[in-house]
């Protein structure tokens, strides 16, 4: 049985206020749900019908709902079976970058920045560090795009100018004035800097790179204006891996 406190409690949660004060986040669906407790996510509270329960065995306490009592609570527009309550991860205060890493500069767009953790995870990037204005990567929507992928990836929300300043890594950028991908020595290790929906990468962040890099388009008429984002995070770290054979 869902509580009126229980659906008042998980609504709070589609905002990032609550989430701090609660240190929760809302996870739905058995894709994402069982990919986090694989991954060793223990919850505060799951929600999940029979339904869920039959084919998944699990040691943690269940609260048995209907479909019904699912939607109260859901901030799906069709509820997937369970819905759990699980703790934000703690990191470290100043994660030093290593290896191949992603720099989110001011993402914005829920939809985007979900699907650039999922694309980190398919090629193997551990670190994403976040800008403190990038969203909020723990919210309803963010979580349900990266479809289980934030269970594998580590995001961190720090000064990124600073991050950026520390680092001994190369620092890569994708902008309008580098030079093509294609062409360029790309190393195995380095930090690539992805940057805001409309106006890219700023400035501060954009004085920090130490080589730029353009996708080149291959239309010879009127064509698109830019890439969204993700597409170009993919690109982009799909170049990196297919030169590094890793």
């Amino acid at each position: 049985m869902v509580s009126k406190n229980d659906v008042k409690r998980i609504k709070q949660l589609e905002y990032k206020k609550y989430r701090q004060r609660e240190g929760l986040f809302v996870a739905e669906g058995p894709k994402v749900v069982g990919d986090l407790l694989r991954c060793g996510f223990r919850p505060k509270m799951l929600f999940a019908t029979d339904e869920w329960q039959e084919g998944t065995g699990t040691n943690f306490v269940v609260e048995r709902v209907s479909n019904d009592e699912l939607r109260k609570i859901s901030f799906l527009q069709h509820p997937q079976q369970v819905l759990a309550l699980m703790p934000i991860p703690q990191h470290q205060q100043n994660p030093t970058p290593e290896g191949l890493c992603l720099a989110l500069d001011g993402i914005q767009d829920p939809g985007n920045l979900g699907t650039i953790i999922r694309i980190a995870d398919w090629f193997g990037i551990k670190d994403i560090f976040c800008s403190m204005d990038t969203a909020d990567a723990w919210s309803p929507k963010v979580v349900q795009a990266t479809m289980g992928s934030i269970a594998r990836v580590n995001i961190f929300y720090v000064d990124l100018g600073q991050t950026l300043r520390d680092t001994a890594l190369p620092i890569y950028g994708t902008l309008l004035d580098g030079e093509n991908i294609y062409s360029q020595e790309l190393s195995e290790v380095g930090i690539i800097v992805m940057g805001n929906e409309g106006n890219g990468i700023s400035f501060p962040i954009r004085q920090l790179i130490s080589q730029k890099l353009f996708i080149p388009c291959y239309h010879d008429g009127d064509t698109a204006e830019s890439l969204n984002v993700a597409i170009a995070t993919a690109i982009t770290c799909a170049e990196f891996r297919r030169r590094s054979g890793k």
